[in-house]
């Protein structure tokens, strides 16, 4: 709705300056000229009830308010100028003086909805950087780039999250799905991304974030269901893959799969994928004990960039119900250009491609997110953590 108001308010604007006054003048001016030309019994000079609602749809509510009152005089000037004509008379004066006061209310209420939902939409967009924090270039030493598309374009925000969180111990990444949407998911992935925050800056051992991560889904489900929510927010789990780029090793990464879909590596040599992973999505792993999650070491070259997407990308299909062919189409473009492997390039490749797949209707929250450490740079140190 905001976008729909600020477009519209665009598309009447010239040079800074409100045009929306022109077309119910413009509709006053021709009923008038109209009514003059004609005689008889077919008299126009009422259809001047529609310029007060033209403006109540365009104008604010002291420019339909003018208009009301130039429609009513407009009506009487014309319907007294000419004594041997026909005349309308006093009931149609009345239904325009009635259709102006309407006109009026009707704006009125128009312009309060429209503040009200550009109020709504000015928290939405809040409570999505709050849980979806911009991220600063090079953050923690790694080049990266993302896109969060919502399929609720009016929510703007759904369960999908992402973050990077420097620390003493190395750079942690986290990208994830909440199952599930609405309101609910969004309180969760901001209490996992709560939790990935402090525990990725301050523990040494990736397992040991992992593990604070599980138990913070468990504890927050845990809370919802004492609430007594009845709309299923107590059975929530979440898919993610946990990463952490360590200091002492700039040729590889640590990797921790949550029932997500693994990490493409995407390189100007190819395009490979790393093993599903063991670990249960993050609420779920009560159901197989057994220890902490096992964290995997993968080598990366440089120049290598790993690939992350939520299901809105791997489950997007195009009108014959097919699944977009993310590892095909990623390989075709990599051979053809090497420099898609590039971060910002390889996230607009797969959203560009994800929307014409499926013709731009979103099943699904959708998340693409590129990271890799920058080329030459043997350190992988970048700005101060926080």
């Amino acid at each position: 709705m905001k976008g729909d108001v600020r477009s519209r308010g665009e598309l009447l604007r010239v040079r800074g300056h409100s045009v929306a006054w022109v077309p119910p003048l413009l509709l006053l001016i021709g009923i008038t000229v109209i009514d003059f030309k004609t005689a008889g019994e077919f008299r126009m000079i009422s259809w001047v009830v529609l310029v007060p609602g033209i403006a109540a749809a365009i104008c604010g509510v002291w420019g339909t308010a003018v208009f009301a009152v130039l429609a009513q005089l407009n009506y009487l000037l014309a319907d007294t100028s000419y004594p041997n004509r026909y005349q309308s008379g006093l009931p149609d004066f009345i239904l325009v003086g009635v259709g102006g006061v309407l006109a009026v209310l009707a704006c009125a209420v128009r312009v309060r909805g429209e503040r009200l939902m550009l109020h709504m939409r000015d928290i939405a967009d809040t409570t999505r950087r709050t849980v979806l924090r911009p991220l600063p270039a090079d953050w923690g030493g790694l080049e990266h780039a993302a896109v969060y598309l919502a399929s609720d374009v009016e929510a703007r925000v759904g369960g999908d999250f992402f973050d990077i969180q420097p620390g003493p111990h190395g750079t942690r990444v986290l990208v994830g799905d909440v199952q599930g949407k609405g309101l609910g998911a969004v309180e969760a992935a901001a209490a996992l991304l709560g939790t990935f925050r402090e525990a990725g800056y301050h523990e040494a051992d990736l397992t040991t974030v992992a593990e604070r991560l599980e138990v913070r889904m468990v504890r927050h489900r845990g809370h919802i269901k004492a609430l007594g929510r009845g709309d299923g927010d107590g059975n929530r789990f979440a898919t993610a893959v946990l990463l952490g780029f360590p200091d002492g090793d700039t040729g590889a990464v640590d990797v921790v799969v949550f029932g997500h879909e693994p990490p493409l590596v995407v390189g100007p040599e190819g395009v490979r994928q790393l093993p599903p992973g063991e670990a249960l999505p993050l609420g779920l792993g009560e159901l197989v004990p057994g220890g902490p999650p096992r964290v995997l070491r993968v080598p990366l070259a440089p120049g290598e960039t790993l690939l992350l997407t939520t299901d809105g990308v791997t489950e997007a299909r195009d009108p014959g119900g097919l699944f977009y062919p993310l590892v095909a189409e990623v390989s075709e473009a990599v051979a053809a250009d090497p420099r898609v492997a590039e971060p910002h390039r390889l996230v607009a490749l797969v959203r560009d491609g994800t929307l014409r797949h499926c013709g731009g209707r979103l099943a699904d929250d959708t998340t693409v997110f590129a990271v890799r450490r920058p080329v030459g740079s043997p350190s992988g140190k970048g700005r101060s953590p926080s």
